[in-house]
């Protein structure tokens, strides 16, 4: 019996690129050049998104310098600064022996304001440290009561006032400074995060653009030689773009660094020196009231009155005055830093007559050269060294907003023009490349 089958079924074929035929593609002149096109559009592309989100973040360290961690140092100096004026105020005032001079009294009321002031402004700053902002916060309504009840017993004429003002001032020097000083240093630290962020060099973004740069000029060369057409117009619009936008990156990087390290050394760093001589002098002065409040055992109120005056100003001209001195570039700033220096000395004679006649006996011929409005006094010679050391301080903010508002400015509308700049290199590359590959066709 025969074995009758039915004949195969024609089965449709799909058509389909050989493997053969697309590598025969690949390496055709029409291939090429299409793979020339897509590597120099992703090179460009990449180099300019890049450049763009470096631009950004360096625009935002910038801008954080000027408008947040800059403004915030400031705040924290304050806070220490008028700290450190209300305590030394404080104990000056309590030396009146009774109702205390009212110049004095509206000064530590000023100090305690601005205080406060300064307090509420680097509490608004979500990422500083909450323990620091709380023991301020806290402790500083506990010192204003020992003052006011310090005050009290004087005006009794009580000897329990001292005790309650060393109290207070014991609180203000473990408590409240160190914490104060804390959270300035910070603010200080987040102030060098962002000068840094904001002067970084973009490592990433100028190695892209240099690789951007010779792919082009090799993409022209191997074109020159193919077509035999010496330029491209595409490719050389794409190579112009990529040109600017790598003296745009390097350019704003150097302006900007230029401006932050010029911020840094006449502004903030210059800051940081005089904001610590001003403490200095601050603690002295409070050390120098308190060793008479004391009456005979200051002893160790007046070792630290030679410990910050050796801080302020060493044994002459040294010290951190000398210091401020050396490094400040602007002339103002220099001599009000030089006639700090004048005034310590007049201070340290006036102190040493001050301590010969507490020492001889004298004490209200002490207390008046330590509180009086004569020239000669050390109330007038510290008043006089305050008034320079916030006019160089004043000077100093003054040349780091100066540098602040610079190098923002030189980053203005750069990402914008990088975002230009790579789409004008895309179209060059993608139009000059097409042409050729059109005329395989």
């Amino acid at each position: 019996m025969a074995l009758l089958t039915a004949p195969a079924a024609d089965v449709p074929t799909v058509a389909g690129p050989r493997p053969g035929r697309v590598a025969a593609r690949a390496r055709s002149t029409p291939g090429r050049l299409t793979l020339l096109a897509v590597v120099l559009s992703v090179l460009g592309v990449l180099a300019g998104v890049i450049a763009g989100v470096g631009l950004v973040q360096r625009g935002g360290s910038v801008n954080a310098v000027g408008s947040r961690s800059g403004p915030l140092t400031v705040q924290a100096q304050q806070l220490y600064r008028s700290l450190s004026d209300a305590d030394a105020t404080a104990a000056s005032a309590f030396l009146s022996n009774g109702v205390e001079p009212r110049s004095l009294r509206d000064r530590y009321e000023s100090d305690i304001a601005a205080a406060s002031a300064s307090l509420a402004a680097v509490t608004a700053a979500a990422d500083t440290s909450r323990g620091d902002l709380d023991r301020l916060t806290t402790q500083l309504p506990v010192y204003t009561g020992l003052v006011e009840t310090a005050r009290t017993y004087n005006r009794l004429g009580r000897p329990l006032g001292g005790a309650y003002l060393r109290e207070a001032s014991g609180l203000m020097r473990t408590q409240l400074l160190p914490a104060a000083q804390r959270l300035y240093a910070d603010e200080t630290g987040r102030l060098t995060a962002d000068r840094s962020g904001g002067a970084g060099f973009p490592w990433l973004a100028v190695p892209l653009l240099l690789v951007t740069l010779f792919a082009l000029v090799w993409a022209q060369r191997w074109l020159a030689r193919r077509t035999h057409r010496l330029l491209n117009p595409g490719l050389l619009v794409a190579l112009g773009a990529a040109l600017v936008m790598l003296a745009w990156t390097t350019l704003s990087w150097a302006t900007v660094s230029a401006h932050l390290d010029a911020g840094d050394r006449a502004g903030s760093g210059q800051v940081e020196l005089l904001a610590q001589a001003r403490i200095a002098a601050l603690q002295a002065r409070a050390d120098e009231s308190l060793t008479l409040v004391a009456h005979g055992s200051g002893g160790d109120f007046d070792k630290d009155f030679d410990k910050s005056m050796t801080a302020l100003a060493g044994d002459g001209l040294g010290g951190l005055l000398a210091r401020a001195r050396q490094q400040a570039g602007d002339p103002a700033v220099r001599a009000a830093v030089i006639a700090a220096q004048g005034h310590v000395k007049d201070w340290r004679a006036a102190h040493k007559q001050l301590r010969d006649k507490d020492n001889g006996g004298d004490y209200l011929g002490a207390v008046t050269l330590a509180i009086g409005s004569d020239q000669s006094s050390a109330a007038s010679a510290f008043t006089r060294l305050d008034t320079d050391l916030a006019t160089a301080i004043a000077g100093a903010n003054a040349a780091f907003d100066r540098q602040a508002r610079a190098a923002s400015g030189d980053l203005t509308g750069a990402a914008p023009a990088d975002l230009v700049l790579t789409l004008l290199l895309l179209a060059g590359v993608v139009a000059g490349l097409q042409r050729r590959i059109a005329e395989y066709r």
